[in-house]
Order: C-alpha cells, then sequence, then structure tokens
C-alpha cells in the first residue's frame, strides 16, 4: 500500500511538472519574441541575427547543444560588430529556430545555413567562426564553396581529423535523450543547477535578460531530437570530410584553450592544430586562458585579434 501510493504520488508529481512546464513554455515564448529575422527555410522558421557593418561579414556558427547560439555569442558580437558585420544562423534544433524532420548531417546544415543567409540578403564572401563542432561544417563550406568563404578563424573547433589523431570514437546519444526538453526535465535540470546551462561570467559579460533567455530557451530546447540526431550523425559528417583539409590559400586562425596539454604519447589539440596549419598559406594559432568556450570570457582579445588578422589578409590581397 505504502510503495503503490508513493508510485501514484510520484506519477501525479510528474504531471503536475509537465503541465507547468507547458504553461511556462507558452508564456516565456509569448514575452521572449525573436530578437532577430525568421527566415523560411524547407518551411520552417530559421533565426538569423545581424549586427555592425563593416567590410567584413562575420558568420558564428555554434559548437553542438548550445541552446541559445545568439544569446551565448552576446559578448563577442557586441565588440566584432564595431567594425564587422556579424551574423548568427541559429541551425534548426537551436535558440529560435524550429525543429526539422531532415537529418543534421553536413550537408543540410550547411545548405540551410547558406539558403537563410541569402534568404537575408547577407551576401559573401564570408569569414566562418565555428566554435567546436561547427568546424567540421565550416570546413565542408570553404571545401564545397571556396568563392563564398574568405576566411576560417575557429574558437577551439573540432575538425574532422581530430578523432583519428586522438584515437576516439565518435560519440552517440540515445533517442530517450530528445524527449528531455519536451518533457520538462531540461527546465528541472535548469531550476535545480543553472550553472550547468549558463556561460561562465565572473566579469558579469552577460546581461541580467539575457540571462533570463537563455534560462528560458535551454528550458524549450535544452536537449532535443534534432540535437541528438545530430550528435548520432558526427560519425557520418566527420566520414564525410575526413579527406577535406584547409586550402592554401584559405587564411585560418584558430584559438585553443591554454589547458589543452598533452597525452602521455606527446598528442595534444595544439600539436593537433599545428599539422591542420602547416600547408595553409597566412594562417595563426593563439593560445587562450579559458574555457573551451572562450568567448565566454575573452571576446575582447578575441576581437582585437580578429581585426588584426583581417587586417593582414586585406594587405596580403592588396
Amino acid at each position: 500500500m505504502v510503495f503503490r501510493n508513493i508510485f501514484f504520488a510520484v506519477i501525479i508529481l510528474m504531471l503536475g511538472w509537465f503541465v507547468f512546464h507547458q504553461s511556462m513554455n507558452s508564456i516565456e515564448q509569448n514575452k521572449y519574441e525573436a530578437i532577430g529575422e525568421l527566415v523560411e527555410v524547407d518551411e520552417k522558421n530559421m533565426h538569423v541575427f545581424i549586427k555592425g557593418e563593416g567590410a567584413n561579414t562575420i558568420l558564428l556558427m555554434p559548437g553542438l547543444g548550445t541552446a541559445a547560439p545568439v544569446l551565448d555569442y552576446e559578448p563577442l558580437i557586441n565588440e566584432l560588430s564595431k567594425t564587422n558585420k556579424v551574423v548568427v544562423v541559429e541551425p534548426f534544433g537551436y535558440g529560435w529556430s524550429e525543429l526539422t524532420e531532415k537529418e543534421r548531417t553536413v550537408e543540410n546544415i550547411v545548405e540551410e545555413t547558406r539558403t537563410a543567409l541569402q534568404k537575408s540578403n547577407i551576401e559573401g564572401p564570408y569569414i566562418l567562426m565555428p566554435h567546436s563542432l561547427s568546424g567540421i561544417y565550416s570546413m565542408y563550406f570553404a571545401n564545397t564553396y571556396p568563392d563564398e568563404v574568405k576566411a576560417i578563424i575557429g574558437i577551439d573547433p573540432t575538425l574532422p581529423q581530430v578523432l583519428d589523431y586522438f584515437n576516439e570514437p565518435a560519440p552517440t546519444m540515445t533517442e530517450l535523450m530528445g524527449w528531455i526538453a519536451p518533457t520538462g526535465i531540461a527546465r528541472l535540470v535548469m531550476t535545480i543547477m543553472p550553472n550547468e546551462f549558463l556561460p561562465i561570467d565572473e566579469e558579469e559579460n552577460y546581461t541580467a535578460e539575457n540571462i533570463k533567455m537563455t534560462k528560458a530557451i535551454s528550458s524549450w530546447k535544452g536537449y532535443n531530437s534534432n540535437i541528438v540526431n545530430e550528435t548520432n550523425e558526427i560519425g557520418n559528417n566527420v566520414k564525410k570530410t575526413m579527406s577535406m583539409s584547409f586550402p592554401s590559400d584559405l587564411p585560418v586562425m584558430i584559438f585553443t584553450t591554454k589547458d589543452a596539454q598533452a597525452t602521455i604519447d606527446g598528442k595534444s589539440l595544439e600539436i593537433f592544430y599545428q599539422t591542420q596549419l602547416e600547408k595553409v598559406e597566412i594562417h595563426k594559432l593563439v593560445i587562450l586562458e579559458g574555457d573551451h568556450y572562450l568567448h565566454w570570457t575573452q571576446s575582447e582579445v578575441i576581437t582585437h585579434l580578429v581585426n588584426e588578422f583581417t587586417q593582414t589578409i586585406e594587405s596580403n590581397i592588396d
């Protein structure tokens, strides 16, 4: 009898939380409307955010599972946009973009991004600035559409050869993880452990409004079917791009963390990146203090070095 009562109490609590979650979703989505433009791609809405003007158009590309890319990149957007046109296209399943039924293949993700840029009348060539997993997408983008890419500037980017270099398997995720956001589990975790979702912000680079919106969007999109599918496509996307490398005439700069220590057999991200840049005519590798999300704490430094690098590119063109 006691166990039965406990069981029913748990079920009632779960149902109550689910109803609460759905109600909060409705309230928050009305309160926090998209701060950029929604464009139609494959009959779904994609969110495109633009700020600033300048000779260079920088496309910030988010890492896997970054629930609210525009908000996550805010400090870097604010700095870069002082002298550049900065664009964030939130992929399907992220931020204010809708979910899609299409597989999260490198081809689909890049084509959707290009379509969103074209529909927003944002002309290239672009400086691609990928963080983490989107390094693979930037590699495909640059090799497939070289005329549309002016340079690549990566923030600790994942490149196709990295798994082979470290002899690691591609990560996978159970399909059940796709229910974390719809069922309200993401909201529950956000309530109990908000720091697991929020940027490290000791310098207070993020506004209170940004944090409120990030919490809300993380509750809607913290994990969903698109992110699960994207995770499970990593192995296939790596295989499709494994033979690709940075074109020798494409300027490339990579930021990585100082904590990228060498393994017992002498391998490290720093050494890996050096091997990837060897044949690139104009390149730079920058080691910074900070988290894998270097833009959380190093936006001013990154912007200064990006502007220096783009000036180097222009002087070589002249």
